[in-house]
């Protein structure tokens, strides 16, 4: 396999950590690359989450290998050739090179080998085959530089046998359309993914989830939303989620305010259902408890926001729903209702809110009915709620004394 490029060796490439790793890789006769996304992203210019090793010496090798070095070593995956090398708060993916030998969909039995091509075979977009010297030396088997030139995702090899090799594929094939892709997509594969929708059930929440949440953070994400229910994808994940203009919309807004991509919130917008449709939602990516409890209270909010209501309003709305998060929620999903241009400054305003009533408590409580005289019953409850009402609607000005005088006259 010849050399297809060459990269200046990035900052996490000469980092004392990623050097002691691969020195002692090297002291052991283990001929080692970096593989996968350390290496896409680098080429691109994108920052690197996770640093990803290769090597033909088998995982037991390894373990002597870092262990010898004084570097902790974890079996994380040795039976399919994966050990984990820790130094400090820095870990590394070390897998021995493998190839299949059977495939049962998700689970393959493979046999460890010392041929890199027959390894990158095994990856599922020809731009995860690259593979990196310590010295910046690339190996493209695939053509996945010039497909990332072109913003094109493509299978390593045959795009039916990759998704029948494990589904989930399907998915990572719109999140990295999403993320890397530009134009449209490569119709080999997409034709696969249409063919093979039907399977996604088969999958675990949790894969599910970790798929659309990642894909829902990409500035494209609507438009391959868009593609994703075109294509019939959609109908046997999330049926509901069909609302893309209001999604496209939350795209916009949360990039306008210049925030972090919220997956959650965009998938908020684009549930076009009720709270039990958000709940169904939920399950079906097995969202956490406190996630599935967000979602279902954007969607079917117990108290409106509106960002043509006054200041007091909105503080009235804020305090009915207890919860500052959700009302900045629900803030922006109504920027993302609006039919027409909405003033960014205007919903920064209405946004802050959200801190106008830090830990607002309402000053009465029932004893201080039964304090005034008042004997027990649903008409101290009454009361009560009358006088909170009253207050909320003075903007939470009148203070304790105010609103004792208030329940005094209306208990008569």
């Amino acid at each position: 396999m010849q050399p297809a490029g060459r990269l200046d060796p990035p900052p996490w490439m000469t980092a004392p950590e990623t050097r002691a790793v691969i020195d002692a890789l090297r002291a052991g006769s283990a001929d080692a690359r970096f593989v996968g996304g350390c290496v896409r992203d680098t080429w691109l210019k994108r920052p690197v989450k996770d640093i990803d090793i290769a090597t033909h010496a088998p995982p037991e090798a390894v373990l002597r290998i870092l262990e010898d070095a004084g570097i902790r070593a974890i079996p994380t995956g040795i039976a399919h050739g994966t050990v984990t090398a820790v130094i400090g708060r820095e870990h590394f993916e070390i897998t021995t090179l493998r190839r299949d030998v059977e495939n049962f969909g998700r689970h393959a039995r493979v046999e460890f080998t010392d041929d890199w091509k027959e390894d990158a075979a095994r990856r599922d977009f020809t731009m995860n085959a690259l593979s990196c010297t310590p010295d910046g030396t690339v190996y493209d088997p695939f053509g996945g530089l010039k497909d990332m030139a072109a913003g094109r995702v493509r299978f390593v090899g045959d795009a039916r046998q990759r998704l029948h090799e494990d589904v989930l594929r399907l998915l990572r094939f719109f999140r990295f359309h999403a993320h890397y892709g530009r134009g449209a997509p490569d119709p080999e594969a997409l034709a696969a993914c249409r063919g093979m929708a039907d399977r996604l059930p088969t999958l675990s929440g949790e894969r599910l989830q970790g798929e659309i949440l990642r894909l829902l953070t990409a500035a494209g994400a609507a438009d391959v939303w868009h593609l994703m229910i075109d294509q019939g994808v959609m109908a046997h994940l999330l049926p509901a989620a069909t609302n893309v203009a209001r999604l496209s919309r939350m795209v916009e807004v949360q990039h306008d305010l210049d925030e972090a991509p919220d997956s959650l919130l965009r998938l908020a917008a684009a549930l076009d259902t009720d709270r039990a449709g958000a709940l169904t939602a939920a399950e079906t990516l097995k969202l956490s408890n406190a996630d599935r409890d967000r979602l279902a209270s954007m969607v079917e909010p117990k108290v409106a926001v509106s960002l043509h209501d006054d200041r007091p309003a909105q503080r009235r709305a804020l305090y009915r729903l207890g919860d500052a998060r959700l009302y900045r929620d629900l803030v922006r999903l109504e920027a993302a209702e609006a039919p027409g241009p909405v003033s960014l400054g205007h919903v920064r305003e209405v946004l802050a809110t959200a801190e106008d009533l830090p830990d607002l408590r309402f000053p009465l409580s029932g004893r201080d009915a039964l304090a005034l005289g008042a004997r027990p019953g649903r008409h101290v409850g009454e009361a009560l709620r009358d006088v909170e009402s009253w207050w909320s609607g003075q903007d939470f000005r009148p203070g304790r004394e105010a609103c004792l005088e208030e329940l005094k006259r209306r208990l008569g």
